[in-house]
């Protein structure tokens, strides 16, 4: 019993500190999506991601500063677009998205930010976005050389 708790104990932690943010808003339980995962399909009409680009480098960055970009994106599918969440690789970095359902044809913006504190050199994060789409993950890469 207590080996129970210990281990409730330790998971529950591990998904407090884990890094990125908030996570799964919309619950990839709803956006899970079949024909993504297996990459066969069934024919039906299917949202599509499509970034403008995916690598934002910030150049040179003071070890205190706080910047962000706004990655722009296109539902280039044929139905509506979820995004389920976005993590990152480290807790500097958080992305922020749309909530709500994107239309074929439809726009919007992925705004990742990054805290330098505490850090020096060069940097490279990645936030991985999760759709209903095609594709299903998406990865996100910010870079910043801090400090100098």
């Amino acid at each position: 019993m207590m080996r129970n708790k210990l281990f409730l104990l330790i998971a529950v932690v591990l998904v407090l500190s884990s890094c990125g943010g908030k996570k799964d808003d919309v619950g990839l339980d709803l956006i899970h999506n079949t024909n993504t995962i297996d990459g066969k399909g069934s024919g039906e009409r299917m949202p599509s991601i499509k970034f403008d680009r995916d690598v934002h480098d910030f150049g040179r960055l003071t070890p205190s500063e706080n910047v962000s970009y706004s990655f722009h994106f296109t539902n280039v599918g044929e139905a509506d677009l979820l995004i389920g969440g976005c993590s990152a690789t480290c807790g500097c970095t958080v992305a922020d998205y749309p909530r709500e359902r994107i239309a074929p044809g439809k726009d919007g913006y992925v705004k990742v930010s990054f805290k330098s504190a505490g850090m020096s050199g060069r940097q490279v994060k990645e936030v991985t976005v999760m759709t209903n789409g095609d594709p299903a993950r998406v990865k996100l890469r910010i870079m910043a050389e801090v400090g100098f």
